[in-house]
């Protein structure tokens, strides 16, 4: 149960997963403080970040034209503004994810008809490759803003959105769907609406899972922002300032100090914005934690410190949470639905059923239609046969990788998160680590084959499981985290160790967890085959069997029909064993925790 209301100097605040109830009298919206020399410091930091977010979306909206060069250095004095251009992306891609997760995660929870629907096509669209999606985009938003650089900007944002959202959506629709029962009744004695359960349940149960998966899409995004940022499409290569593209450029030119630079300017940009927002962040979603006994405490971020110092920033927060309270309470969304007496008739819901039905299927079919009349002249039987040979041999790659990852990160992911405190001190660690390109190893990995003679079809599979086995890490260490402390007592009590309290406590409590971070490590892993089964340094190139190289020696050549074979089959890969392996345990998760 939550814990019981606590008063403290007049404040009533609600401890637990249910987000604070406060009341602020009128004096404290209306009486305004002195400043100190806390608030300078603070409105410093705070207009330095106006000025570099109006600085790039200014040179987001410069004059371009298809075809225009845009020229890049690799001198290092560059690259603070192109982190800036970088890191912009990111988070406007970031910020469009979160209102996506909210509106769709909270869809596929909430209506059994949606999910069966919107499952299926986030399993098949996290294993899309980002060149399909840049050979979608690049086209319609450069139409959309001609003769403007907004055009491949945006572009270039969407296909990073799609590199985050997916995780960050599985994780709040899993999130909900495993609500416990006693707080949605507690929701229902206090008659909160669906809209004041959105905001004061909902969203403060699913934070802590959803903002590690936050701060893993973050670093992921950083995996394939050398392909957003430096397009190559149909022998048009269209390359925008930023980190990802300075890599690429690096790479090209096999400049190893450029290539050392650019890390040295990762691990700057990373550790900022963990300590200016997820640190936090972090340190915030823990009172939404659900438990009775006080856990151990993550240590405090620098930056709250220094907001609760300040005398008039802290006084635009009692300002801001009064107006977020009438957000949530804004009448004409708070009415109770009242029950209605008439029901509808079985018959009346088999002919709803029966027609939606007929109407999905009418859908499917003409898509296919559509598909077969746009690849009949171009692709042949034994261009489908081939890529579903190099389907078959990435498939096992896959899932060779995700086991064997699996097998390391779950016991590394229980014990950090088992421990605040260490999870604090690891947490940017782990992010920079995430966030490392694989593309990076590529002078390392391409010399080594080159050098012993290597099997490239075995050597470069790492590489595809590089960048997302943080998933399972991150979504293991939330799951462990949310284990309630007296849980954790109970059976420290009670002497309950080893395999014994890993099948009753450990498994049971990270499984929803673990299983989110392996789908999503899965479609990640084939996504990044389009890199790893296609590597370059220089003049060395160095192709393997695989779908991912399929995919990317058809992009360059611009080749849209069998970029679309190739992506047509990647998806019904990963679709089926979706349907054969996660998607059942899946539901075996979360339907053990909507039944308790």
């Amino acid at each position: 149960m939550p814990r019981q209301p606590v008063v403290t100097n007049g404040f009533t605040v609600y401890s637990g997963p249910i987000m604070a109830l406060r009341t602020y009298t009128k004096n404290e919206a209306t009486n305004w403080p002195v400043p100190n020399y806390w608030d300078l410091i603070a409105l410093c930091i705070i207009f330095g970040l106006i000025v570099l977010v109006a600085w790039g979306g200014a040179q987001m909206d410069r004059p371009y034209n298809v075809g225009q060069t845009i020229t890049l250095s690799l001198n290092p004095s560059h690259l603070p503004m192109y982190a800036v251009r970088t890191v912009l992306r990111m988070f406007i891609a970031l910020f469009c994810s979160l209102i996506f997760t909210f509106c769709i995660g909270t869809w596929a929870a909430k209506n059994k008809k949606a999910e069966r629907i919107i499952i299926p096509i986030i399993d098949v669209l996290q294993s899309v490759p980002v060149l399909s999606f840049l050979a979608i985009g690049v086209p319609l938003f450069i139409a959309l803003f001609k003769g403007s650089l907004m055009g491949p900007e945006c572009a270039a944002i969407f296909a990073i959105f799609t590199s985050q959202v997916w995780n960050m959506v599985l994780s709040f629709y899993q999130s909900m769907s495993s609500i416990p029962k006693d707080l949605r009744e507690a929701t229902a004695i206090f008659q909160l609406s669906a809209w004041q359960r959105f905001w004061r349940l909902e969203i403060p149960y699913a934070m802590p899972g959803l903002l590690w998966n936050m701060m893993m899409s973050m670093s992921g995004s950083w995996f394939f922002v050398t392909a957003c940022e430096a397009i190559s499409i149909a022998h048009q290569t269209i390359t925008l300032p930023g980190v990802g593209s300075y890599i690429a450029l690096a790479i090209t030119h096999a400049d190893k100090a450029a290539i050392v630079y650019a890390i040295i300017t990762m691990l700057i940009v990373i550790f900022l914005y963990d300590q200016c927002l997820f640190r936090p962040l972090v340190q915030w979603s823990e009172k939404f934690k659900f438990e009775e006994v006080l856990s151990e405490r993550i240590s405090r971020s620098w930056v709250v410190n220094l907001f609760q110092r300040t005398h008039v920033l802290r006084h635009f927060g009692t300002v801001f949470t009064t107006f977020f309270d009438s957000f949530v309470n804004i009448k004409p969304l708070n009415r109770h639905k009242k029950v209605s007496v008439i029901k509808k008739s079985d018959l009346h819901r088999k002919v709803t059923t029966a027609i939606t039905n007929i109407i999905i299927t009418a859908l499917l079919i003409y898509a296919v239609y559509l598909i077969e009349q746009y690849l009949q002249h171009t692709v042949t039987w034994h261009d489908i046969l081939k890529t579903l040979e190099l389907g078959g041999i990435t498939a096992i790659r896959v899932i060779v990788l995700i086991f064997l990852c699996s097998l390391i990160w779950v016991p590394v992911g229980v014990w950090i998160g088992f421990r605040p405190r260490v999870a604090a001190t690891i947490q940017p660690i782990i992010q920079f680590l995430a966030a490392f390109p694989m593309n990076l190893l590529f002078p390392v990995v391409a010399m080594w084959i080159v050098k012993y003679k290597l099997n490239i079809n075995i050597w470069v599979s790492p590489l595809m499981v590089l960048g997302t086995q943080w998933y399972i890490l991150f979504n293991v260490i939330a799951g462990a985290s949310t284990i309630p402390e007296e849980l954790r007592l109970v059976t420290r009590n009670l002497g309950v160790k080893g395999l014994v309290r890993w099948k009753r406590l450990i498994l049971p409590g990270i499984f929803p967890f673990f299983v989110t971070g392996a789908i999503t490590a899965a479609g990640g892993a084939w996504n990044a085959s389009i890199i790893a089964e296609a590597i370059s340094w220089g003049n060395i190139k160095l192709t393997a069997a695989g779908l991912g190289a399929y995919i990317t020696h058809f992009s360059r050549l611009g080749n849209f029909p069998q970029i679309a074979l190739g992506t047509i089959m990647m998806c019904l890969f990963v679709l089926v064993i979706n349907r054969i392996i996660w998607r059942p345990l899946y539901n075996l998760a979360t339907e053990r925790f909507r039944a308790e």
